[in-house]
């Protein structure tokens, strides 16, 4: 082999050792961040149809105009809900500091419908007697639960409201850009998806925008549908704030599974008011509609558009949110879209070859 040949081949060798260092490098250092841009890029996926009507409306304001009213539309859209929870949140904390300092004074009574529970009634009320019925037993109760646990999770819950409030601005600020210069970045990826996968690049892009509109599809307009319907039912049923804990339910609802918590929690504070059959009602009629919407509806949305069986989109929701947390109610589906397409596309060639 010629030297001019040696040569140009260790220059190539050095360029994809080079280049592989510097993405290790920029991964590593706005790892942080990068969820940041994942989320920027879900949203301006999700109203793309929407926003390229608006762009063909006003053109003049695809520069600048529209990608400023759209981000902060969907900064109005997280924190206004945010901040009516906290306002709520901050009402109510005042009556709890109230019955803390009571039941560290007076003790707390025990309830009338510990003696109505179908099981362990005499147990549950002897424990309640034992420990929470005189002010000794009730503050000895309280001070365990401040002493530990309670700082502990208030430090770890300040931190982190500091890093996703951080994370959430640095969000909108990329969606700005993202929508701003859709095209150009699109052009790239459609680019550098074509040199290095060939004609299946524009495919695999197309599978994913499919899987993520698919996802906000089946989960967050499922969930907003359940929340809808449960807060009917908490106001029926006479929950207290059934408006905020149907709000709840709905971003609950997003989660496989997740809905069900908030039926419990619903049901206990109905078992508090002595209304044990509405309790009983409430958790039904949740889980019912639950099991309607993830067993009929959620498989229709989000794997109609991928043709995905119901069971990797399961798997890929949970897995995604057990990995990536919130994020991967959209990685985990789209992840699993691209690869049963690869496997279709495999399984078709080596069929179509024999």
């Amino acid at each position: 082999m010629s030297e001019p040949a040696d040569f140009a081949r260790l220059h190539r060798i050095a360029k994809v050792v080079l280049s592989i260092a510097l993405v290790v490098l920029g991964l590593w250092i706005g790892g942080t961040f990068l969820p940041a841009l994942v989320w920027a890029a879900i949203i301006a996926i999700a109203i793309d149809p929407l926003y390229r009507r608006a762009e063909i409306r006003w053109p003049w304001a695809r520069n600048l105009f529209l990608p400023l009213v759209a981000t902060t539309l969907i900064a109005l859209l997280v924190l206004v809900p945010l901040a009516m929870g906290a306002v709520e949140a901050a009402r109510e904390a005042k009556y709890l500091f109230a019955w803390l300092a009571d039941a560290q004074e007076n003790g707390m009574p025990e309830p009338e419908w510990l003696t109505r529970l179908p099981l362990f009634s005499d147990q549950v009320a002897a424990w309640w007697h034992d420990n929470l019925a005189t002010p000794e037993g009730a503050g000895q109760q309280l001070h365990r639960l401040r002493s530990g646990m309670l700082l502990e999770q208030s430090q770890l819950l300040g931190k982190g409201l500091i890093l996703r409030g951080v994370i959430f601005g640095f969000t909108l600020l990329a969606l700005f850009f993202v929508l701003r210069d859709r095209d150009v970045i699109v052009a790239q990826f459609a680019r550098a998806g074509d040199r290095l996968l060939g004609p299946a690049g524009q495919r695999l892009g197309g599978q994913v925008i499919l899987s993520v509109r698919g996802t906000i599809d089946g989960l967050v307009l499922v969930g907003i549908g359940e929340g809808a319907v449960m807060a009917i039912v908490y106001l029926a049923a006479g929950v207290p704030h059934p408006l905020l804990l149907g709000s709840i339910t709905a971003v609950a609802a997003m989660i496989p599974f997740g809905a069900a918590v908030l039926f419990l929690i619903a049901g206990g504070l109905l078992v508090g008011k002595g209304a044990v059959g509405a309790a009983v009602i409430v958790f039904a009629i949740g889980m019912a509609v639950v099991f309607v919407a993830d067993h009929f509806i959620r498989p229709v949305l989000i794997g109609g558009a991928t043709r995905l069986p119901f069971l990797l989109v399961l798997i890929g929701i949970l897995g995604g949110v057990e990995m990536l947390g919130l994020l991967g109610l959209f990685v985990g589906p789209a992840t699993m879209a691209v690869l049963i397409m690869l496997w279709r596309d495999y399984v078709g060639a080596g069929t179509a070859s024999e």
